[in-house]
């Protein structure tokens, strides 16, 4: 208890800031709280490539938080603005800060350390992070990641302090008031027509596409989500399209990536063939079942989430 109570003395004499408490907006709720005594923590300090992204190792306690603000009419970056506020004031330096395109999208969001759904959700097509650290041997680190539904927003706040420095901050516990409904994973215009879709959020599900549990086979027969993707990539021609693909949720993690892979993949080959798109134009990743349309406790459900999206790399 002494040393607690001196500890905010002993780091002014040392010329150490105080450590931050990296506080979220009003009415956000705790969805997820986690503590480390001695971790590491590979802090991303540049984007990913595709192959790897540049961090480095941050070692000490480890605090994880994640956190639901619901009934924000903010973007994810107007959210992230008050975070960085904060981080500056607090002494910290930004080491990196990206938005989902220039992070390095999916390979990004999958290549670091993320609090799991539903308790952090991460939307592909909206999402912005950033990492800090206090100049010198301080031996404090944060990062935020902030992204968004149709009717919230999600934070996840990771901080890296030196053993024995963590004083808790005062934050909101409570349990969030949730939706009896499911809540859609996506922006409603992303599951309407191609143009809209691609022009206003970045994405486009494929919601009409046919796969059985465990199969990586696209059904047969023709399908208008595949041609009117087609008919947009003819019209615009600068445009790339990264097809992803998504699982229901039985089975495990690891199994599931590589069948999710495996759906994009065979639709890109559809596309390819049947509609003679340029293979350059398209990439195929999977994720599994990391981020559904609806609930995987139904059959119904379970068959929204076999699906594959096409997301909007670039126009230039």
């Amino acid at each position: 208890m002494i040393r607690h109570l001196l500890l905010p003395v002993l780091l002014a004499a040392l010329g150490v800031p105080a450590l931050a408490k990296i506080s979220p907006p009003d009415g956000a709720a705790l969805r997820f709280e986690a503590h480390e005594d001695l971790g590491s923590y590979a802090l991303p300090i540049g984007p990913h490539d595709g192959d790897r992204m540049a961090t480095v190792r941050a070692e000490g306690e480890i605090d994880v938080r994640a956190y639901r603000l619901g009934g924000t009419g903010l973007s994810s970056y107007q959210i992230m603005l008050g975070f960085r506020q904060q981080l500056e004031e607090a002494g910290y330096d930004i080491l990196f800060e990206c938005d989902e395109e220039s992070c390095g999208g999916y390979a990004f969001r999958f290549d670091t350390r993320i609090v799991q759904e539903p308790e952090m959700h991460v939307d592909l097509g909206d999402f912005h992070f950033l990492s800090a650290h206090v100049p010198g041997d301080s031996g404090l680190f944060a990062s935020v990641l902030v992204s968004r539904s149709p009717s919230a927003g999600f934070i996840q706040v990771i901080e890296v302090s030196p053993p024995g420095q963590v004083e808790t901050p005062d934050v909101d516990v409570s349990e969030p008031e949730l939706p009896a409904d499911t809540e859609v994973a996506v922006p409603e215009a992303a599951l309407g027509e191609v143009g809209t879709a691609m022009e206003t959020v970045g994405r486009y599900v494929l919601t009409d596409l046919e796969f059985e549990t465990g199969s990586t086979t696209l059904g047969g027969g023709t399908y208008d989500s595949l041609a009117d993707l087609a008919t947009y990539l003819e019209t615009h021609p600068d445009a790339r399209v990264a097809l992803v693909g998504h699982t229901d949720a039985q089975g495990g993690l690891a199994p599931n990536i590589a069948i999710s892979k495996g759906r994009a993949t065979s639709v890109r080959d559809r596309l390819v063939t049947d509609y003679g798109v340029d293979p350059a134009r398209l990439e195929a990743e999977g994720i599994g079942y990391l981020s559904p349309l609806a609930t995987n406790q139904t059959a119904e459900g379970r068959t929204q989430n076999r699906r594959v999206e096409a997301i909007l790399v670039t126009t230039q």
